[in-house]
């Protein structure tokens, strides 16, 4: 069988001078065979190299392509017919293709072709000529390379993986959530993992995840003496690698319990190895795996390297964590002392920001003639330093209230003290002493979110508070005004002060979260331990853990009476259109309550002349009151305090007047009214008896 060209073999002289045989015997020697296929004859001659590739008995081949396609496999050989028949119909010259030999060993072959079409004068396939050689070695070399280019796409695959998943985590816990999380180990390839850090004389267990690896917990402190597989790597600070469990078993006795209960083959113990010190230990379990190739190993050293330095710099980390925020819990007051006439609760939360604690605070103040300070602040600046000015500013405010000095004068002098500090920090405060007696409020802001309160029907206001600028600016700027606001937090009413943290969420306007804030509080608890835990739980979690968090909840002692002598009462703010209509359903559907429903609508209307005389002719808002008297004879009274000391008069407007007619109709439904002296300010009363006959008194 000869090689030549159509031109050769048209030429008796050229061919003459290359030997056919000299050809074959070069292909032979190189597992290479030829072949020349007659299309007209549709006979196919093969040269004894190219019977070798094919595995044919000479003898017994009939010299057509049938006798030879059935050594090639059915679906190789469709492929094989359909690639020449492309090739002839598109008036190609060659074609190449792999396909599989079934040798009479039962072996199967990868082979491969190269044919080159001769066509005639006219253009039409008259013979294909061609080489045919055994590819087995070639493509075994092929699927090993691929092979090993997977492996090392996957390896680089998990170390970029679990670098990334590693590189946001700041603390321990994050790091052990990143290794044990959804999908962690399949992002390590492994099935199993298991990780622990050096404590003292031990190995404490931080860590796990895998099936069946529950059992190693009963071991969560194992002794750093070589006794154990992972205790002798971090020791050696060598690595292991184990195919075998059960051989492992036998070098290390106390595995024996555990052995029997983990579904494991093989494992990796690797030291966590970190600026040259172990600090831990990691092994990864395996299924299925016989061995552990070079570039496994590497891989698993790599991941392990990885996994030091991340904890390295978590422990670091959880350190000086640790210090700032003991730093911080010492500058907070240890307790909060008790008072009488209502409750408080307090919360804080820091940030996780890295060593970066802010400088807010809470404060309760005990103060004279039975009042309380309450205050919420902070300190510019997110460190160590803030955190110690907070502690110094909370004092001296502490010691400027206990003197008993006006909330103004309190937030002046402490301006005043932490201007004079060598610092450029300011801070920003809320202030207020809390009469839970009389129910009365003195607030003061300096730069600082104002309170918001709770009223006993569930409604929310921020009511509107006279603020100065921030301790410390103010005195710099010579501007330490502080102005009072006078509030009143009647029975069961609740005051809520926190920090900028509680409300403010970044990329966002702060009058979001504030009324996010009054939506929470409307819907929590009425308990004030249970409404700050309620904040917390909503808010905090909601925004996230950009800021630290300083929460105080004030609640006075709600006040129904009793069960004969039952008692409302009802804040209206000046501005609060709406807190007039709720007043009065408030008095309706306690009269209906208190089985005196004939009085509403002369008790309504009564309150409501009232209500709109102080909120028209004072400063500020008015508290209602209204209870059963029931000695001697059963009535209802209605009270309407305000902070003004300039007494009403009743007035005899002219038949066109529009206004000066209010106390005139209180006087026509009530049976008794009148105005009494309270503390900065009046309340004016009037009486209806039960029964609800009106007669007029002054």
């Amino acid at each position: 069988m000869s090689l030549l060209t159509a031109a050769e073999r048209d030429s008796p002289e050229q061919g003459r001078q290359t030997p056919v045989t000299g050809a074959g015997e070069r292909l032979a020697l190189n597992g290479m065979g030829s072949f020349e296929w007659d299309l007209g004859a549709d006979t196919l001659a093969v040269d004894e190299a190219g019977s070798a590739v094919f595995d044919l008995e000479q003898e017994g081949f009939d010299g057509t392509p049938q006798a030879l396609g059935r050594r090639i496999r059915p679906e190789d050989a469709v492929r094989l017919r359909d690639t020449i028949a492309g090739v002839l119909a598109s008036g190609e010259e060659s074609y190449g293709a792999y396909f599989t030999v079934q040798r009479r060993d039962g072996r199967d072959q990868w082979t491969h072709t190269q044919g080159r079409v001769i066509r005639d004068e006219d253009g039409q396939p008259r013979l294909i000529v061609g080489i045919v050689r055994d590819a087995t070695a070639e493509l075994a070399q092929a699927t090993l390379l691929r092979k090993l280019e997977t492996a090392r796409a996957q390896q680089t695959t998990i170390v970029q993986r679990t670098t990334e998943a590693l590189s946001r985590a700041v603390t321990v816990d994050d790091v052990t959530a990143a290794l044990t999380g959804a999908g962690a180990l399949e992002r390590l390839g492994a099935d199993g993992l298991a990780l622990g850090l050096v404590e003292g004389g031990t190995i404490k267990m931080i860590a796990m995840s895998g099936e069946t690896l529950e059992i190693l917990s009963e071991r969560n402190f194992t002794r750093l003496d070589g006794s154990l597989p992972l205790s002798h790597a971090v020791i050696t600070r060598q690595a292991r690698f184990v195919t075998s469990l059960a051989a492992l078993g036998e070098e290390f006795p106390l595995l024996g319990d555990y052995l029997n209960r983990i579904q494991y083959d093989a494992a990796a113990y690797l030291p966590l190895i970190a600026q040259a010190k172990a600090i831990g230990g990691l092994v990864l379990f395996y299924r299925r795996r016989t061995d552990f190739s070079p570039e496994e190993k590497n891989l698993c050293l790599g991941l392990a390297g990885i996994v030091a330095q991340s904890l390295q710099r978590a422990l670091l980390f959880d350190q000086e964590r640790e210090f700032a925020t003991g730093l911080q819990a010492a500058m907070l007051p240890r307790r909060i002392p008790e008072i009488t006439g209502g409750e408080i609760a307090v919360r804080y939360h820091s940030a996780w920001s890295g060593r970066e604690v802010g400088g807010d605070w809470y404060d309760v103040i005990a103060l004279p003639r039975d009042r309380v300070g309450i205050v919420v602040g902070d300190v510019q600046g997110h460190d160590t330093h803030a955190a110690a000015i907070m502690g110094q500013l909370r004092i001296a405010l502490r010691a400027y209230a206990g003197e008993g000095h006006p909330p103004s004068t309190v937030l002046a002098r402490a301006s005043r003290f932490l201007a004079e500090l060598d610092t450029e920090r300011f801070a920003t405060c809320m202030y207020a002493q809390v009469d839970l007696e009389t129910g009365g409020v003195r607030a003061v802001r300096a730069g600082h979110l104002g309170p918001l309160i709770r009223h006993t029907d569930g409604r929310t206001g921020w009511p509107n508070v006279r603020g100065g600028l921030p301790l410390g600016l103010a005195s710099v700027f010579e501007q330490e005004e502080f102005p009072e606001t006078r509030l009143d937090l009647v029975p069961g009413e609740t005051l809520v002060l926190c920090t900028d943290g509680l409300v403010e969420e970044p990329g966002t306007a702060i009058t979001q979260g504030m009324e996010a804030l009054a939506h929470v509080v409307r819907s929590g608890p009425q308990e004030a331990g249970a409404l700050a835990d309620h904040l917390l739980d909503r808010l905090w979690e909601r925004w996230g853990s950009g800021d630290d968090v300083a929460l105080l909840v004030l609640r006075r002692a709600p006040d129904p009476g009793t069960h004969r002598a039952p008692r409302i009462h009802q804040y209206v703010h000046q501005a609060d259109p709406e807190g007039l209509s709720e007043a009065r359903y408030a008095l309706r559907q306690a009269l209906r309550d208190w089985g005196m429903p004939d009085l509403a609508d002369d008790v309504e209307l009564a309150a409501g002349e009232l209500l709109v005389n102080a909120l028209l002719h004072t400063d500020g808002g008015a508290v209602l009151t209204m209870e059963v008297l029931p000695e001697p004879v059963r009535r209802i009274r209605l009270w309407v305090k305000d902070r003004s000391s300039v007494w009403p008069r009743r007035r005899t407007p002219g038949e066109a007047a529009t206004t000066g007619r209010g106390l005139l109709l209180v006087d026509a439904l009530a049976t008794h009214w009148g105005v009494e002296s309270r503390g900065d300010g009046k309340a004016v009363w009037c009486e209806f008896d039960a029964a609800g006959s009106p007669r007029s008194a002054g």
